[in-house]
C-alpha cells in the first residue's frame, strides 16, 4: 500500500452533522454558487467558509444560520456584529438581535454578539454557533483561541468563516479544525506533518490527502468560477499601489543601513525619526483629493495623533475608545457621516465594508501580509465600482519591509490557488464516491 493510500483510508472524510435542504429553501437574493455553499455547508453542519472579502460571507453565513439550528449564536468583531444586525434586516428580512450576556437571549431565533463577551454565554442553550472573522484562532495558544474551541465544543452545529485563512498556515489549520472538530491538532499534525529545524512542515506525499479531507469540512473560495460560475458581477476594477518613498536624513550609526534595519531596535528607530516626514506626506496626498474618502492605517499612536492634528475633521479610532464609541465611529465611516478615517489594522481590518472609500494610505507598514491584505479590501473588494489608490508611506530605509510584504502576497496567492484547485479535484472524487 502506497503512502498516499495509507493516509487516504486514514482520513477519508469528514462526518457529516447537518442536514440536507434543497437549494429553494436558499434566500432567492443569494446567487446560485452562493447557495450552493449554504446547502452543502448546512448538509455538513460543521463546516468552513473561506470566501474572499465581498463574496457575500455575510449573508451566507446568516443564511447557514437561519436554516441550521433554533438558536443560534453569531460571535464577530464589535463593529461587524452592528454591521450582520442591518445587512440582515435590510437584504434578507431577518431579525438579529445584538446581545452583550445570556439574560438578553430571550428564545430561539438569531442571536450575535462580540467576541469579547463570548463567556457570558451558555452554550447548552444554543444548537448552533457561527464564528465570523474566524482567522481569530490562528494564534494556537492565545487565550481567545482556546476559549472559543473549549466553549462551543459541545454545539452540535458550528460554521467559521474567513476570508484569509492562511492555506500555509499550520497553526490556523489545525485551529479551525479543532473548532470544528473534525480532527485534534494532535492528530492532523501526525496524520500530515513532520517537524524539523524549520518547524512544522507538510509531508511528502500529504498535501493532496489532506486537502482532499479538509474539502469535506472546508470550502475556499476566490471568485465564482472557483466553482464553475461566471464571474459576472465579480469582476473587480484596478488597484494601483503606490510607493511613497520619503527621503528624510538620519543620524545613522552601527549597523542600519538601508540593506539592514538593525532588528526591532532598528525599525523602532527609523519608525520614530521619521514619523513627522511620513504623517505630512499622507497628509499632503489627502488634502490634494479634498472630495475623497480616505482610510489610513497606522502602527503607532504617535502616528495617528499627527495624522489627526494634520488632516482637518479626521477621525482617529484608537485602542482608548470604548468598544460602542469605535463600532459608532467605523459605520459612521461607512455611512459617509466620517470623511476620513484613521486606526490601526488590529481595529478595523476586519469584516468591514467600505466599497465607497477608493483612497487609502499605510503609514508606515509591518511584516504582517494577512494584516496589509485585510486593510486593502476593506475598500477594494466586490462591489467596489472605481479604482483604488493604495499609498506606502515609507522611509527609504523601510524598503525591505515593503519588498518582504509583496512576497508574501506573492507566496499566499500561489498558495490559495493551489488549495482551491486541489478542493475542487477532492469535492469531484467525494460527488463520484458517493
Amino acid at each position: 500500500m502506497s503512502y498516499t493510500e495509507f493516509l487516504r483510508r486514514k482520513t477519508a472524510v469528514a462526518p457529516s452533522h447537518g442536514r440536507v435542504v434543497d437549494l429553494g429553501e436558499v434566500h432567492p437574493l443569494l446567487h446560485p454558487w452562493q447557495a450552493e455553499i449554504v446547502a452543502w455547508a448546512v448538509r455538513t453542519g460543521r463546516a468552513a467558509i473561506w470566501a474572499d472579502t465581498g463574496l457575500g460571507k455575510t449573508m451566507m453565513q446568516l443564511e447557514w444560520a437561519r436554516l441550521s439550528g433554533q438558536t443560534c449564536l453569531i460571535v464577530a468583531p464589535l463593529a461587524v456584529c452592528h454591521q450582520t444586525v442591518r445587512e440582515a434586516r435590510d437584504k434578507l428580512g431577518l431579525q438579529v438581535a445584538y446581545v452583550r450576556g445570556q439574560g438578553e437571549v430571550t428564545g430561539p431565533g438569531l442571536w450575535i454578539t462580540n467576541l469579547e463577551m463570548v463567556e457570558r454565554f451558555d452554550p447548552a442553550v444554543f444548537d448552533a454557533v457561527v464564528l465570523d472573522e474566524s482567522s481569530i484562532l490562528k494564534s494556537s495558544d492565545g487565550k481567545t483561541r482556546n476559549l472559543l474551541i473549549r466553549h462551543f465544543a459541545d454545539v452540535p452545529r458550528r460554521l467559521a468563516c474567513t476570508a484569509t485563512p492562511g492555506p500555509n498556515d499550520v497553526e490556523e489549520l489545525t485551529n479551525h479544525a479543532e473548532f470544528l472538530a473534525a480532527a485534534t491538532r494532535t492528530s492532523m499534525l501526525s496524520a500530515y506533518f513532520v517537524h524539523d529545524n524549520d518547524g512544522w512542515r507538510l509531508k511528502g506525499h500529504a498535501r493532496r490527502p489532506m486537502f482532499r479531507w479538509m474539502a469535506s469540512w472546508a470550502l475556499a473560495i476566490r471568485r465564482p468560477t472557483d466553482l464553475g460560475y461566471p464571474d459576472d458581477g465579480y469582476i473587480l476594477p484596478g488597484l494601483e499601489i503606490v510607493p511613497e518613498l520619503v527621503g528624510v536624513e538620519l543620524d545613522v550609526d552601527g549597523q542600519l543601513f538601508a540593506t539592514d534595519l538593525g532588528g526591532v531596535g532598528g525599525r523602532a528607530r527609523v519608525r520614530r525619526e521619521t514619523l513627522d516626514a511620513r504623517c505630512e506626506r499622507a497628509a499632503a496626498l489627502v488634502a490634494a483629493e479634498p472630495g475623497e474618502p480616505w482610510l489610513l492605517w497606522c502602527g503607532l499612536n504617535d502616528e495617528a495623533d499627527r495624522l489627526a492634528e494634520l488632516i482637518p475633521g479626521a477621525v482617529n479610532v484608537h485602542g482608548a475608545m470604548s468598544a460602542e464609541d469605535k463600532a459608532a465611529a467605523l459605520l459612521g465611516f461607512a455611512d459617509g457621516e466620517i470623511k476620513h478615517l484613521i486606526s490601526k489594522p488590529a481595529i478595523a481590518s476586519f469584516g468591514l465594508n467600505y466599497q465607497h472609500c477608493a483612497r487609502m494610505a499605510f503609514v508606515g507598514l509591518s511584516d504582517s501580509f494577512e494584516s496589509y491584505y485585510q486593510c486593502i479590501r476593506r475598500c477594494y473588494r466586490y462591489g467596489q465600482t472605481r479604482p483604488v489608490r493604495v499609498h506606502i508611506v515609507l522611509s527609504e530605509l523601510e524598503r525591505q519591509i515593503a519588498a518582504n510584504v509583496t512576497r508574501k502576497e506573492r507566496d499566499a496567492a500561489q498558495v490559495m490557488a493551489e488549495l482551491v484547485a486541489e478542493m475542487r479535484r477532492a469535492r469531484h472524487e467525494l460527488l463520484e464516491a458517493s
